[in-house]
Order: structure tokens, then sequence, then C-alpha cells
């Protein structure tokens, strides 16, 4: 009788060569997996690189440092309209001054629909009488500025000296508000829309069901959708600063890894918001419409293209409350500021509260089904 031939027994998947710990082994198939299916997603990478590059190059252009804006006015003709002009000639701030004669009926038309600024009408006296629109601040500056000029041409003195400091460095300008701003807000739509559409997408193609007829962990599955996120968000990082820094001349004050730091919190906040919006939605359309619901307020009030100061002082408490605020802070804080990551604990306490609940609640009510 012959022996049977020995079958030496095959290592088992995901401990090839035993690098791999047997219990990671299925989160690093399933984020494998997830990368695949981003590389043969084209339009993630205009959406998640090209476009906030390109959002960020049209509003730096937009808002870029230029000459003050010329004031617009028209003088109503009559007697004192020459030497109106005559005085404005005179004026240090004759360059700023763009003055044209109409007829009265003409001008207050011209000053209606937004063609000048301010209407000045010569009394006949030596005065003048301004028509300016107090809802308009171009208007309301307008008034003033050429007031100034008409005094100042007639030869009035300042009774105290002032002197003037402009002031356009990099750190006060615009587009150094505007970038960290733009990269949370990035982050956050990456993030958000990236896992809660693709678990939808996945739901409705009955993807999920046969995932979780697996010996798969579920865990480990959403947590290699959120590390997918992660990969990206590296990149987006470093792009969105090497542009400011080379494009704009923007200067990085703080630390590269605590600015990194911040945004793998950041992406993770996120993140775990994206399960819960996904975890019961059946539909893309519902998932769109809960993500757009999540995410409009901290459009709004969390300080992405202008201050949240500008709202009223009794509901600041609650607008850095919210993710984004929390993570606009930060990031400007060490990209302006240099401050360290010790410094931020408030804000990171929030993103981390937000993230944490937010994955928690999504492993107790996700629907695989």
């Amino acid at each position: 009788m012959t022996n049977a031939p020995s079958v030496s027994p095959q290592p088992s998947q995901g401990q090839v060569s035993g690098l791999v710990n047997p219990r990671w082994a299925g989160f690093w198939q399933l984020l494998l997996a997830r990368m695949r299916e981003l590389k043969r997603e084209p339009e993630v990478i205009f959406w998640v690189f090209v476009f906030p590059l390109l959002l960020a190059l049209g509003l730096g252009i937009a808002f870029r440092n230029k000459p003050a804006d010329a004031t617009s006015i028209a003088v109503v003709a009559g007697p004192g309209a020459d030497s109106t002009l005559t005085l404005l000639a005179k004026a240090p701030q004759h360059g700023t001054v763009h003055a044209k004669v109409l007829a009265k009926e003409e001008a207050l038309k011209a000053f209606r629909l937004g063609k000048v600024d301010l209407v000045v009408e010569p009394d006949g006296r030596g005065g003048y009488q301004y028509h300016y629109d107090p809802a308009r601040p171009e208007s309301v500056l307008s008034r003033t500025q050429v007031n100034d000029a008409l005094q100042s041409g007639a030869g009035r003195l300042d009774l105290l000296p002032v002197s003037f400091v402009v002031s356009s460095e990099p750190g006060s300008r615009y587009i150094d508000f505007l970038i960290p701003g733009l990269l949370g807000m990035n982050l956050m739509n990456a993030a958000m829309w990236g896992i809660g559409f693709a678990l939808v997408d996945m739901r409705q193609r009955k993807l999920l069901k046969r995932f979780v007829a697996t010996p798969m962990r579920r865990s480990d599955f959403l947590l290699a959708i959120l590390s997918s996120r992660l990969l990206l968000m590296l990149v987006e990082v470093g792009l969105m600063l090497g542009f400011g820094v080379l494009i704009f001349h923007m200067r990085v004050l703080g630390s590269v890894l605590t600015i990194l730091l911040i945004g793998v919190l950041g992406a993770l906040t996120f993140g775990g918001l994206g399960l819960l919006t996904a975890s019961r939605a059946q539909k893309i359309e519902t998932i769109s419409g809960l993500i757009n619901l999540v995410m409009m307020p901290m459009w709004i009030f969390s300080g992405v293209f202008f201050s949240y100061e500008r709202f009223p002082v009794a509901i600041h408490p609650f607008i850095q409350l919210l993710p984004l605020t929390a993570l606009n802070d930060a990031l400007r804080a060490t990209i302006l500021e240099g401050a360290p990551l010790a410094a931020q604990s408030g804000r990171i306490l929030v993103m981390l509260v937000w993230g944490g609940v937010s994955f928690l609640l999504a492993m107790r009510w996700f629907r695989w089904t």
C-alpha cells in the first residue's frame, strides 16, 4: 500500500511571510480594496484635489492686493459745478475720485441705478448737498471721502497730525485667512461625501449584504473606509499648503507635523459624521439631503470665507462647538500664528467628541442591508 503524498499547509490569508498581524489582516485587505476603488474613479481626483486649488486660485485673484477702488461721483450741473471739480483736483485724494458733471435728473438716475456712488449738488452759496444711500457701504465711504477732499481743497487744516502705514504683508491678507478655511472645508466635504455616498451606493448595489456574509469584522470594514480618507487627506494638506506658499507666498509659521495631526483629527471627525449620516440611508437622494443638512450650517457659520466674528456675540459659543469651526480655528492658529498642539486642547476636544460619538452611534445603528 502506497502512502498518500503529504501536503504542506498553506499560509492563511493575511499571514504572508508572517508580516501581517492576523487581527488586522482583514482590515488591510479592505483598505487596499477601497483604495483600488478610488483609483477607478477619476472624478475623485478632480473634486478632492483639483477643485479646491481652482477655488483658492479664483478667490485669491479676486481678493488680491490691488490699488484702492476709485470713487465714482456725479456733480449736478449748474452754478458751482466747475469750482467743485477744481476743489477736487486740488485735494490729495484727487486720484481716487472720478467726478463727472450731469444734469440733476440724470445724476439722480445714475445714482439710483448704481452707476455712481454719490451725487454732489452745489447749493450756489459755497455749500454742498450730498445724495447718498446709508445702506450702501460704498456710498457712505464715498460721502466721507468726497467731503474730506472738498474740505481739504477749500483750505481746511487738520488740527491733529496723523500718519498712515500700509500693512499688506503675508499673514494679514485675505488669502492667508482663506486657505486654512478651504482646507478645513475640503476635509469635511471629502470625508462626508466620500464615505456617505460610497456606503449608500454599496447598500443600493447589495454589496454590503455580501460583505456582512463574510467572516469580516464589521468594525474593520468601517475603519477601512475611514482610513482610506486619511490617506487622501495627507495629499490634500500638502497640495493646499504648497499651493498657498508657491502661488501666494503664504507663510506657514506652525509645525507641519502639527498641521498634519490636526488634519488627521479633522478627517476622522467628519469621517465619523459621514458614517453616521449613511448608517440608515437607502437611496442616493436621501444621503445627499442628509449630508447637505449637516454641512450647510457649517458652511455658513464656521468661518470658511469670512470670520464668524461677524455674527452676533450671543451665538459665538454655539458656533465654536461646531466641528468645522474647531478645525478651521485650529488650522489658522497653527498656520498663521504658529500655535502648538498643546495650546488647542479645547478645539481638539470638540473634534474628538463629535468624531467619537458619531462613530459609536454609527456602529450601533449601521444597517448592512
